[in-house]
């Protein structure tokens, strides 16, 4: 279907990909991996031509379509949605724009009706009226509402166009699908709708994504991008994990076991070497011994930060009393009556779909929190109506979803940090820079020039220094790869204060969450106490109960 063969890539003296060869085969889901450089949109972007390696070919088979989910939010701001999505099959847009052409006209040609008539065939043999209303139905999928169809493009957020341009590729149907973090910027509902849809498409998939819960539940294999090679593994990406590990293992394990049979051979041969009745012996060995070669380790490119958060005071039971908030935003009205109480512990997960208010409510917490005099970073903001009474031994942490907001200070990484902790030695600083994988020169370097994932590991490393008892995040994993996210979930887990987050990572939610609050579009929400595992067969078995109730209620109806 498509395959690289011998691909090397040079970025200066630095080797990104060295000779790669790698196979993607027909009807296979695979998940592109590795830590953030690696290579892994660079790899993407040589398998779709929009990159030329150094050395080394990319080969498709003949006929097969390639599509690309494109990056670029304003290359249609002058369409409308729907159109935008059209253009995802060129053939057909073509022959439609063609046909519209011509019947604008105020009046037609032989020729042009001859033509006109043409065109008509061409766009019925292409099932052309229906994909049109395939179109409208993958928006609706991915959350776009009827209403915005005929919008312009550059009237829609960043977010809404990321899920058009999907769209627009998924509308493609093409051979294989390339796409590189589909999931940025869609909510829960959605990426399951997304999982439910790609787990049915039965082309070549090659994606690139940092949502665990995603990968293990659309992937059939994993394309790890580590030590300049790439290499495939079966399964999804918790197979993944445990059959690298497991192969890492064997190979240490393995070299034990030949490092002790070469000290044994040493010892024989420089023993009886110089023996007459064993100097046969001695040189077999000795041969033996040049003929036995260590597995080759190479040390991989992930890198775990070590995150823990801890308590410089607990708090007490009482943490925070949200009574009837309301906050709107000129006439639009983003929370309504919100109320719910938190407790010592808890673990709330604000989830609901996008511009629902999640990040709003979380705002307004810390907005409230401010007005009592804290010094927290000003992103918090105040609430129209009601009341969030904060208990007296609280001491927040936060951290906004824009952490770069942070970090526009000219300073350096090691001068930023200390701020939050002006008393500690210097080592302190450092030391928790190091654990944050910033090391050597990376803590001099200026905050104002820091990657994403790296501002994302600053601002959490402020909030260790702090040891408050609640920490209130927004989208925490944010530009944050496999590997950190990990790291995060289980600090997070293992912390003994109160959290209250919102996010749309699934895997996160689950490992952390012992409550979920949940928003809707309405101004209604569900406070429910339990895991989000438990809240999803809670949901199914509400869903279920509503529809055996409908059924029941057509039944009477019918036999009335």
């Amino acid at each position: 279907m498509i395959s690289a063969k011998d691909i090397t890539l040079r970025f200066g003296k630095k080797t990104l990909f060295d000779k790669v060869t790698v196979k993607f085969n027909p009807g296979y889901c695979y998940g592109l991996i590795g830590a953030n450089g690696a290579g892994k949109s660079t790899f993407m972007k040589i398998l779709s031509g929009e990159i030329k390696a150094d050395e080394g070919e990319i080969a498709v088979d003949r006929g097969v379509k390639v599509a690309v989910l494109k990056q670029n939010q304003y290359a249609y701001d002058e369409y409308t949605v729907l159109e935008t999505v059209l253009m995802g099959r060129e053939d057909l847009w073509k022959v439609q724009q063609e046909k519209d052409a011509l019947y604008a006209k105020a009046e037609m040609t032989h020729d042009e009706g001859i033509r006109v008539a043409e065109l008509e065939s061409q766009f019925g043999d292409m099932d052309g009226y229906t994909i049109t209303a395939a179109a409208g139905e993958l928006l609706e999928g991915l959350g776009v509402e009827t209403a915005k169809h005929d919008w312009k493009m550059q009237q829609l957020t960043g977010g809404w166009k990321v899920r058009v341009l999907l769209a627009q590729v998924l509308y493609a149907k093409p051979d294989v699908l390339l796409l590189d973090e589909p999931t940025n910027n869609l909510d829960i509902r959605t990426i399951d709708w997304l999982e439910e849809y790609l787990n049915s498409y039965e082309g070549t998939i090659i994606v690139i994504s940092h949502d665990r819960h995603f990968l293990n539940h659309i992937c059939t294999h994993i394309a790890d991008v580590d030590r300049e090679k790439v290499t495939v593994y079966s399964g999804n990406y918790d197979y993944f994990t445990a059959a690298s590990k497991q192969n890492l293992d064997a190979k240490m394990t393995e070299n034990v076991r030949k490092e002790k049979q070469i000290a044994e051979l040493k010892a024989f041969v420089a023993r009886f070497s110089a023996n007459a009745s064993k100097s046969a012996q001695a040189t077999s060995r000795a041969r033996l011994l040049e003929k036995i070669e260590l597995e080759q380790i190479i040390p991989t490119t992930r890198q775990y930060p070590r995150l823990f958060f801890k308590e410089k005071q607990p708090a007490g039971k009482d943490v925070l009393n949200v009574k009837s908030i309301s906050k709107s935003y000129g006439e639009l009205k983003v929370l309504n009556k919100v109320s719910f109480i938190v407790g010592n512990g808890d673990k709330i997960a604000v989830i609901g779909p996008n511009g629902v208010g999640k990040t709003t409510l979380v705002k307004c917490l810390v907005g409230t929190y401010q007005a009592e005099g804290s010094d927290l970073a000003q992103w918090g903001v105040k609430i129209d109506e009601g009341q969030a009474a904060w208990g007296s031994t609280v001491r927040l942490s936060s951290m906004p979803q824009d952490v770069k907001e942070e970090l526009t200070r000219d300073m350096t990484a090691l001068e930023w940090l200390r701020q939050f902790a002006p008393l500690e030695e210097g080592q302190v600083i450092r030391g928790m820079l190091g654990r944050m994988l910033f090391t050597g020169e990376e803590q001099d370097k200026n905050v104002k020039v820091l990657s994403g994932g790296e501002c994302q590991r600053m601002v959490l490393s402020r909030l260790m220094l702090e040891g408050g008892n609640v920490l209130i995040m927004d989208e925490p994993t944010n530009h944050m790869d496999l590997e950190s996210i990990e790291s995060l979930s289980t600090a997070l887990a293992e912390y003994t204060g109160t959290v209250v987050f919102t996010s749309h990572d699934q895997d996160l939610i689950g490992k952390v969450a012992n409550r979920i609050l949940e928003l809707r579009p309405d101004g209604t929400f569900t406070d429910f106490k339990g895991s989000y595992a438990e809240y999803e067969d809670w949901q199914a078995l509400e869903a279920k109960k509503a529809k055996e109730a409908a059924k029941a209620g057509a039944n009477r109806v019918l036999k009335k």
